[in-house]
């Protein structure tokens, strides 16, 4: 492997500008990333409008510091509040708010801070050394293989994602729906604009991803604080002991590779390897009843994973232009604004950025490691902060970002109809990342579809004579079908499916010590 790109990715982002935005982004986004209810995704939809005037390398940077800074943000909320500030995190809260009940409130968010570092560093590792591959292996890629790997990827998304399959599918459809709307790409014939000019480019990412992500959530916290509002846990000892390291050393190294590993796939791959990682720590653990009343395993493990698989979701957007989940979805975005479109040639047309981008992660990590244990103090004051102060703030911030993508009230009408329409979906189970997620490839998958039977003069059977779409093709199945493949065995054979140890530990879970 040449390395010369990746030392000249190190001088870009220790260029003054570069690094001064990478440590701003890291400290905006765990100040923010705090505030319960906004994750990494609502945050970085927020902030977006900040980017429009900056060199693309340098907004890259920025969000993506933004973007890592959160995902600790959203640990402070669940140790201390029980709160997660994303899907994530709410793993972390089932034995972090234990420990800091128990007074171990700072031992849990170093842990966390540590295990942090250490799960995004060893994903950056390996990132820095099989993403090159993968681009190098994605430029065989035509029209089908896109098509069928866009297709794969909304329905791994659906399946993964919080709630019911069907509401997923359904929230996924919607969004390919909305892709639509606008000029035809082929044709050029209008559609779905109901006469409206401010459609006939279609719907514009930005403002979707402000009010589905940034605005819903807001409404739908403030009506969480309202009915529970919580105190913050004082913190005393941050610090975690050698003995916690010890304990924690094992949980640290499966999760970052679990995490890595998990992140590459579409589908919330961040939430999905933090519930496993836990599963597996809690099924290696000596004594699993530990498990949920405050075992430092259950917060190293899933925030080393959460952090890995995080980092490692970079690879499928930069390598292959196809975000893996909501978050990387309004990257995506981001890219696309700045002039950069994600995929296979960015390491050879954008070094600068593609390995500026990456490099910046190394120092943006160090950089939050440094950062999080001083000013957990800090976080907890903000805390306290009521949210009737901070929601009007923020919406006021939401709207003028929203007003000046082009100057026009319209799309702080859009940013309203889908922050009530996210707020909706969450208050009735359903997620909105396959919305949005749909929304961004659904004109990828519409025009390499159409691309392909321009190819194969309409015979789609032609499919069969290209290996890398029919094995996506036959993923795509596989992924069907085995949900239902399951749901029959377990309706016959329920024994297949049970989990050793279950019935020996359940009965634990309620029980209640009497002892003085």
């Amino acid at each position: 492997m040449d390395l010369t790109p990746v030392i000249e990715g190190f001088q870009v982002v220790l260029q003054p500008e570069n690094f001064l935005f990478c440590l701003l982004g890291v400290l905006v986004g765990m100040v923010i990333g705090v505030l319960p209810g906004l994750g990494p995704a609502a945050t970085i939809a927020i902030l977006l409008p900040l980017t429009y005037g900056m060199e693309p390398v340098t907004a890259i940077i920025m969000l993506a510091g933004i973007f890592y800074g959160a995902i600790y943000g959203g640990t402070v909320t669940a140790v201390l509040l029980k709160l997660p500030g994303e899907t994530s995190s709410a793993i972390t809260a089932l034995d972090g708010y234990p420990l800091a009940q128990q007074g171990h409130a700072g031992k849990a968010l170093g842990i966390g801070a540590i295990a942090s570092f250490a799960g995004g560093t060893v994903s950056i590792v390996v990132l820095t050394l099989v993403a090159p591959t993968i681009a190098g292996y994605a430029l065989r890629f035509g029209p089908p293989e896109y098509a069928a790997l866009t297709l794969l990827g909304i329905l791994l998304v659906a399946t993964i994602s919080s709630g019911t399959m069907l509401k997923a599918l359904a929230a996924a459809a919607a969004g390919l729906l909305l892709a639509t709307v606008g000029r035809d790409g082929f044709t050029g014939e209008l559609r779905y604009t109901a006469g409206s000019l401010e459609l006939t480019d279609g719907l514009q990412f930005v403002p979707i991803a402000m009010g589905v992500f940034g605005l819903a959530e807001i409404l739908y916290s403030l009506e969480r604080r309202h009915i529970d509002p919580g105190k913050p846990i004082k913190v005393k000892k941050v610090l975690p002991t050698g003995a916690d390291l010890k304990q924690s050393a094992g949980p640290i190294g499966r999760g970052g590779l679990l995490g890595f590993l998990l992140g590459i796939l579409p589908g919330g791959g961040a939430t999905v390897s933090a519930m496993a990682s836990y599963g597996i720590e809690k099924r290696l653990a000596k004594d699993p009843r530990r498990f949920g009343r405050g075992a430092i395993e259950g917060v190293a493990g899933p925030e080393t994973a959460n952090n890995a698989a995080a980092t490692s979701s970079f690879i499928p957007l930069l390598t292959l232009g196809i975000p893996a989940n909501a978050t990387m979805a309004v990257m995506f975005g981001a890219l696309l604004i700045q002039g950069i479109t994600p995929g296979p040639q960015l390491v050879e047309t954008n070094p600068d950025l593609f390995w500026g981008v990456i490099n910046s992660m190394y120092i943006g990590n160090l950089i939050l490691l440094i950062l999080a244990i001083p000013l957990i103090g800090v976080f907890v004051r903000i805390l306290h902060v009521r949210p009737t102060i901070l929601a009007p703030i923020t919406v006021l911030i939401v709207c003028i970002g929203a007003y000046t993508i082009n100057n026009r009230i319209f799309e702080v009408m859009v940013v309203i109809v889908f922050g009530v329409l996210g707020y909706l979906m969450k208050k009735f189970g359903f997620d909105p990342a396959p919305l949005v997620l749909a929304f961004v490839l659904g004109s990828l998958l519409e025009d390499n579809f159409r691309r392909s039977l321009l190819m194969f003069s309409g015979d789609v059977t032609q499919v069969a004579g290209r290996p890398i779409a029919m094995t996506l093709l036959v993923l795509f199945v596989i992924v069907v079908l085995l949900p239902l493949v399951l749901k029959v065995i377990k309706r016959r054979r329920p024994d297949l499916l049970a989990v050793p140890g279950d019935e020996q530990t359940a009965p634990d879970a309620h029980h209640v010590d009497h002892r003085p």
